[in-house]
């Protein structure tokens, strides 16, 4: 089996790392919070202390980190991967960031003879839990079948899309459907209780026909249960959201809808709301209604 690394131990990365150890893969983890390396140590991982370690020591090196920044000073910086790449290395990034900098850090890395893939994924917390993500793939086809079965570890489905940057393009597709959906589902569901109907049977209603969706099969219960913990945090969304515009901007492209979801999920950070789910945009039209869901 190759080795492999993994890079950024959050709600996703821990457990997807986990998968990967479990399905038998040797392991090398490297997280700025040393709480999460030391729990996959005891599961039997090796703990390694930056990226250079981590790339120095294997075939293969994942990260899923917050933000494009981070992807790139842990790729490219110092201590970075790309001080420990060495020649045959395939580097997969597992972040949602920008299709630019996953092109930057796939050009900075061929110069050093390492393979790079932009393999963004969808599923959440639960999907990082079950190993069932969805995983988005942009790179050369070379580099996905070296990667293909660590990604059978962790993910249900594995779609290649093109070039390097198209797995980003493709997540910001995604993400451009989650905040419509999350942002849909709290005004129906507001909507529905403030004109005068139950709304969990509202849901009960509509969610086998035409508006039937991944949000609606899983986010009400939660709601409805009091519980607004993420899942996916409200301020990743909210940072997905600005990426998503900001690439529109650079190609002309009018995206009317989602520049409203934006502002709502952005108003949520700015209340201080960024680390609940993202279901919990729900907040923020229980405001401008002046009603709160009801629960139990």
């Amino acid at each position: 089996m190759i080795k492999v690394g993994f890079i950024g131990l959050g709600i996703m990365g821990k457990s997807m790392a986990r998968n990967i150890l479990k399905a038998g893969f040797p392991l090398v983890v490297h997280n700025r919070s040393r709480a999460a390396v030391a729990e996959l140590a005891a599961e039997g991982a090796v703990a390694a202390f930056s990226p250079a370690e981590v790339a120095a020591q294997v075939d293969l090196v994942c990260t899923n980190l917050p933000d494009s920044p981070d992807v790139e000073r842990v790729a490219l910086g110092k201590d970075g991967v790309i001080e420990g790449a060495h020649a045959g290395l395939v580097f997969v990034d597992h972040s949602t960031i920008k299709p630019a900098t996953a092109r930057l850090v796939a050009e900075r890395l061929a110069e050093k003879g390492v393979l790079a893939l932009d393999a963004p994924v969808s599923g959440g917390d639960i999907g990082a839990r079950d190993g069932t993500l969805t995983i988005m793939v942009g790179g050369p086809q070379e580099a996905l079948e070296i990667a293909r079965p660590v990604f059978q570890a962790v993910g249900k489905t594995v779609t290649h899309i093109g070039g390097p940057g198209a797995g980003q393009i493709a997540k910001a597709a995604n993400q451009i459907m989650v905040a419509a959906q999350m942002a849909a589902m709290g005004e129906l569901l507001i909507f529905a209780q403030k004109a005068g109907a139950d709304p969990a049977r509202v849901v009960e209603a509509i969610k086998r026909g035409a508006a039937q969706c991944w949000t609606l099969d899983v986010k009400p219960q939660r709601l409805f249960a009091g519980n607004r913990q993420p899942g996916f945090k409200a301020r990743m969304q909210a940072k997905d959201l600005n990426i998503i515009l900001e690439t529109a901007r650079e190609f002309a492209i009018p995206l009317p809808v989602t520049a409203v979801n934006s502002q709502l999920f952005n108003a949520m950070v700015a209340q201080g709301l960024g680390d609940l789910d993202n279901s919990a945009v729900i907040e923020i039209i229980e405001q401008l209604a002046q009603v709160k869901l009801q629960e139990g």
